[in-house]
């Protein structure tokens, strides 16, 4: 592309999911569906755990905050997109991408970090069952859960600084439904190999890292779950993990199928399909997963609604 056709942009436009004038009110109303049942469910979950004495436990301060994260990127790019559905105009200025990307990758490598102190603490809880509420102690979780903030926080600066360095543009139309990155890159004009780059090796340095402690924490705990004698115990351990077991799969499945192939900036349709199901699915499924596969929650929702009934 000719160096004349490369302009710095004041704006973006969003093209969205499809161009398809008969969809347009059928996916508002699916993702304002999808998205109402993400608040509702995040938000109660957070409340419930808040509310409810036999959830204050390091499993459900780290399941609070996934809550609020899965809350927090859902909000970052649907309002947005139920927006851009409906009107013609889908700009967004160039301060409110940037602000949007930040924000999104933010919130996603904090949890991709926190699914990762979860498995680790279903392994001292399964594992080291006695010393678990040592181990496990309210100022390692704050400063756990610290970190996990902090390292989503430094990846996204680290993205952005280097995104904001890009001089100019050969179009400022993107095929996409929010400000992620790859998209973005596919659309400069100076040599942006580098970000490429970088973007490939902090994704995988987090992938691996966080993987590598959530299948070593399960390998243990699958060891510890098969050499108990009780039945009622082994029944119980795996019921508590089979629904962060599933979260997680399903979250680390679409990060891996959207950031760590080839062409993953291409904007194909298989793209956006994946994109939307870890940035909007999943913030609805995880509260779901959780509550519907666990006991404890069920239980203590119930003794709320008790409560409430019959004060």
């Amino acid at each position: 592309m000719g160096k004349e056709n490369c302009t710095a942009v004041t704006e973006f436009i969003l093209l969205g999911l499809s161009h398809v004038p008969e969809l347009r009110v059928f996916l508002f109303m699916l993702f304002l569906l999808i998205y109402g049942v993400t608040v509702l469910g995040n938000l109660g979950m957070i409340a419930l755990i808040q509310v409810s004495s036999q959830l204050h436990t390091p499993m459900y301060f780290f399941l609070s905050h996934l809550s609020f994260v899965d809350f927090c990127y859902s909000t970052i790019i649907v309002p947005k997109m139920l927006t851009n559905i409906l009107n013609e105009d889908k700009a967004i200025s160039f301060l409110a991408c940037a602000v949007q990307f930040y924000l999104f990758c933010t919130c996603v490598v904090t949890e991709v970090f926190l699914l990762a102190v979860m498995a680790y603490d279903r392994f001292v809880a399964i594992c080291n069952p006695l010393l678990y509420t040592v181990s496990m102690s309210r100022g390692l979780c704050v400063e756990l859960v610290s970190c996990c903030y902090l390292g989503g926080t430094v990846c996204s600066l680290i993205h952005l600084c280097l995104a904001l360095e890009i001089p100019s543009y050969r179009s400022n139309v993107i095929n996409h439904f929010f400000c992620d990155l790859p998209p973005l890159l596919s659309l400069a004009c100076s040599d942006v190999s580098m970000n490429e780059l970088l973007l490939y090796i902090v994704a995988s340095f987090n992938e691996v890292t966080t993987v590598a402690i959530i299948l070593t924490s399960y390998v243990f705990i699958l060891v510890t779950i098969l050499r108990m004698r009780s039945a009622e115990g082994r029944h119980k351990a795996f019921a508590t993990c089979a629904s962060h077991l599933t979260a997680i799969a399903v979250f680390h499945g679409t990060i891996l199928f959207t950031y760590l192939r080839p062409n993953s900036g291409s904007n194909s349709v298989t793209d956006k399909v994946a994109t939307v199901f870890y940035t909007v699915v999943i913030p609805m499924l995880n509260p779901l997963i959780y509550s519907v596969r666990n006991r404890d929650v069920k239980d203590a929702f119930r003794r709320v609604g008790s409560s409430r009934m019959f004060p």
